[in-house]
């Protein structure tokens, strides 16, 4: 499985193990516990060392073979889950960190991210270093004065800045310290962090990897010392994948290269067709020659993904008026599905942050964020034009 096409791997990988009673698919295990009839058996599947299930919150067969399943594609020792992606994030953060510690990132992460960085880790004694994101020479001096753990979210959200992440993982390296990329945008699709020297990859499998909008899940991959001492956090702290959305993501997933090809075909032609709006005032897109770290995402990129963002003219009074118009986009805080979905960054990425937060992270109120879905592109093209008509007599005013 290991050697077979990308395609290949998300159908099959992780799923045989699993299967039951002739089942082609992975059933949907709900039982809370499993019981076993030899005291001794139990004990040794309870401590690990046999195969097996002892309690619901530790393992599931439905949720292991998901967690199988993103280990082969992210090409990882060891995988872990978790009932949400902003779960997985604080999960693995509160596993490596402790009082004392320092803890370099960028400035674009994630709103909630974020809000790890800026409210909670500081209660916690532990320094956090946030660097602009995309100045390579700062992070580096930062990171050389030493840290704990590197945390970086490329392409960001959602603003779809790039960061390097070789050259990072290098300078993490040099100091001992745990890299860790959060890859939701890319997916293991358009990009793989542990070929580029990260020791751990973050996924919120609520977006690109089950695509379909109905479920929640987190997921973290790499190195297994790392990620069993993650796991550990997890079944004592309780952020349990529920069965169901493992089984739900487990079935995007098999679509997923199929999916990502389509988005990143279609967000670089929305890209493209939004800087002939007069009313755009600027579009972020690694894939246009005219991003700032365009070729760096050319070098560690296989597709630029699915994700942009824009700046209207009128700010937020304009995205008011605009957003309403369109009638092939959801108006909601979520991305990376099949259909194309929308919002203002004040409502979705960055909602827990103030104005002034946003602003300090270079986030207009007036940027929308374009998760391209996999609908005709012309459809979607002529969608936007008759948008940006209706609302010009508006705007000129």
């Amino acid at each position: 499985m290991e050697k077979a096409k990308f395609s290949t791997k998300s159908i099959w990988a992780g799923e045989k193990e699993q299967l039951a009673f002739g089942a082609t698919q992975v059933p949907v295990v709900h039982s809370v516990s499993f019981g076993y009839d030899d005291m001794d058996e139990w004990y040794e599947v309870a401590i690990g060392n046999k195969p097996g299930h002892i309690y619901g919150r530790n393992t599931n067969p439905t949720v292991q073979a998901f967690e199988e399943k993103i280990r082969i594609l992210e090409g990882a020792d060891a995988s872990t889950s978790f009932s949400t992606g902003m779960a997985a994030i604080s999960n693995t953060l509160s596993t490596l960190l402790f009082p004392g510690d320092r803890v370099v990132s960028i400035k674009d992460t994630y709103g909630g991210t974020n809000k790890i960085f800026t409210e909670f880790l500081p209660r916690q004694q532990v320094e956090v270093i946030l660097c602009d994101t995309g100045d390579h020479e700062a992070i580096e001096r930062e990171v050389a004065r030493g840290c704990k753990v590197l945390y970086l979210e490329s392409p960001t959200n959602p603003t779809v800045k790039i960061t390097d992440i070789k050259r990072m993982a290098a300078a993490g390296k040099a100091v001992g310290a745990t890299v860790i990329v959060d890859n939701t945008f890319a997916t293991p699709v358009n990009q793989n962090p542990l070929e580029l020297g990260a020791d751990l990859v973050i996924h919120s499998a609520t977006k690109f990897l089950g695509g379909h909008a109905d479920a929640l899940g987190g997921a973290v991959c790499g190195d297994r010392a790392l990620v069993e001492a993650i796991y550990h956090y997890r079944e004592i702290n309780g952020a349990t994948m529920d069965p169901m959305a493992a089984y739900l993501i487990l079935r995007g997933m098999k679509t997923l290269k199929l999916r990502v090809d389509q988005q990143n075909k279609n967000a670089a032609s929305i890209a493209e067709y939004l800087k002939t709006f007069d009313m755009v005032e600027a579009v972020f897109y690694p894939g246009l020659e005219d991003h700032p770290h365009h070729d760096i995402a050319k070098e560690q990129m296989t597709g630029f993904g699915g994700m942009l963002s824009f700046a209207v003219r009128g700010g937020v009074d304009t995205v008011r008026q605009l957003l309403p118009k369109l009638k092939y986009a959801n108006r909601a805080a979520n991305l990376g599905s099949v259909e194309t979905v929308v919002g203002p960054s004040r409502t979705t990425s960055h909602v827990e942050c103030t104005p002034a937060e946003r602003l300090a992270m270079g986030i207009p109120e007036g940027l929308i964020r374009y998760s391209a879905g996999i609908e005709d592109i012309d459809d979607l093209k002529q969608d936007l034009a008759q948008a940006f008509k209706a609302i010009e007599a508006y705007v000129k005013s």
